[in-house]
């Protein structure tokens, strides 16, 4: 006899962290966190663990040996979830929940890998999830979703005493990858790609790390209090040499579907927040304005809308947001809004596989930008620019954009930084940007970035 979901009501929590407290150090524990109380724009905050099963994949060749992609055995896993679900609007009824790394982008297009792989995350991550507790901010409610078996066993645990935060501290400053010297020159040398016409946009970034020690759990919680952003999220697990983990505090959400309706929402464009009201409006007013910020933003869109094309029906794909100001605690961002509808024959990770990895943090064309990244960042992405999010058994999807993501291995944080350049970038205001867009992260991590910044051969660990 299938397994039947059952919702069960639960005590409501303004933030999912109380919560999630109880659950952390389950096997797979895993929270996409909507950044409530606070951020704008959150709603539905998803936590699980113990999974039936996890799949990861790993480069070189993320294929499985009968060469199917790692998305197509994330959708045969998916398939094997035999569950009768409720007619529920609850977001996620049981299926996978991980991530994608940017680097999984090389299973898919032909980018080359020259970029050294410093990070030793898989290059994606998804866990079978038969339960979930699901808070929605919108209606003030919390949920258990599980079978009769798996729900007592839930409650049992967050009966039990959660588990508070532990110490955490960085041993040293963060050191930039790069010096301010090779940032501009590999500026340079993208402007020389986009004068000979190879792209329009190249979205370079640099990566920074620091050793640390303590309870990742810490980082993360301070992370959220600096920056709440809806579609956040943290997620840990063993490895060979020490703890994993994903530290996301993103705004940006990737790829929605629910019921074939389709949604991106690029970011391209930011500005700070201002010291004073006044400060605040006008710099506002000046991402509004301006025609650089718009045009890269357009770029992106017309990226996204040919990616969209290649599973939604024709004639579906629509812009109904161009160029719209969002504003958050520390930045300002232009978002636009492609949506489309699903071919009948397609599933959300087909729409994945085809749009993946984002356009808003490639450039353009996307397959030669990325190409142009691979050859001049000395180092790999990994979850950076990657995705988060979860896919149901109903095919709903949401993910986002693992930009202001920290990853953590083998005793090191990595941070990146990031920005669109174009042809009338100019390279120092890039480098600067780079730093501006993190620096409130490492602040919040308690070691605020030297300035110029530690190469990492300067760093004495």
């Amino acid at each position: 006899m299938t397994p039947r979901l059952e919702i069960t009501p639960l005590p409501y929590r303004a933030d999912p962290l109380g919560y999630f407290a109880r659950l952390r150090y389950r096997p797979g524990a895993v929270l996409l966190d909507s950044g409530r109380p606070v951020a704008p724009g959150g709603r539905y905050d998803i936590l699980s663990s113990d999974p039936l099963s996890t799949l990861e994949s790993h480069d070189p060749g993320g294929s499985s040996p009968g060469g199917e992609t790692p998305f197509a055995a994330q959708q045969r896993l998916l398939d094997g979830l035999d569950l009768s679900v409720p007619d529920s609007d609850l977001p996620f009824l049981g299926g996978l929940i991980g991530f994608w790394s940017y680097d999984l982008g090389r299973e898919l297009e032909p980018v080359g890998r020259r970029a050294a792989s410093r990070v030793a995350l898989p290059t994606s991550r998804v866990g079978l999830y038969d339960w979930a507790l699901i808070q929605d901010h919108h209606e003030r409610a919390s949920w258990l979703v599980a079978t009769s078996a798996r729900r007592r066993q839930v409650l049992a645990w967050l009966d039990a005493a959660g588990t508070p935060p532990g110490g955490f501290r960085l041993r040293a400053p963060f050191a930039a990858e790069l010096s301010r010297a090779a940032y501009l020159e590999r500026f340079d040398a993208v402007q020389r790609y986009i004068r000979a016409g190879d792209c329009y946009q190249i979205n370079l970034a640099q990566r920074f790390s620091a050793p640390y020690r303590g309870d990742l759990w810490a980082a993360y919680l301070r992370l959220r209090e600096a920056t709440p952003t809806p579609f956040a999220g943290y997620m840990a697990w063993p490895a060979e040499r020490g703890e994993q983990a994903i530290l996301s505090v993103s705004p940006e959400r990737f790829l929605s579907c629910r019921e074939g309706r389709v949604e991106a929402r690029p970011i391209k464009g930011t500005r700070p927040r201002g010291a004073t009201r006044d400060e605040d409006r006008q710099l506002a007013a000046e991402l509004e304005a301006s025609l650089k910020d718009r045009a890269e933003n357009v770029m992106i869109v017309d990226l996204l809308r040919n990616d969209l094309g290649r599973v939604c029906r024709v004639g579906s794909v629509r812009v109904p947001q161009l160029c719209g100001l969002e504003s958050y605690a520390n930045v300002h961002h232009l978002v636009s809004v492609i949506t489309g509808e699903l071919d009948a024959d397609r599933r959300p990770l087909d729409l994945l596989a085809a749009s993946f990895p984002g356009g808003s943090i490639t450039g353009a064309p996307k397959v030669r930008a990325m190409q142009i990244i691979d050859a001049l960042e000395p180092s790999r992405r990994s979850v950076y620019c990657g995705s988060l999010g979860y896919v149901d058994v109903r095919g709903r999807m949401d993910t986002s954009i693992a930009i202001r993501t920290a990853v953590a291995d083998r005793e090191r944080l990595h941070l990146w930084g990031g920005g669109g350049v174009v042809a009338d970038s100019r390279g120092e205001a890039e480098y600067r940007e780079t730093l501006d867009k993190i620096r409130h992260l490492m602040a919040a991590l308690g070691a605020p970035l030297a300035d110029p910044p530690l190469g990492e051969e300067d760093q004495e660990l």
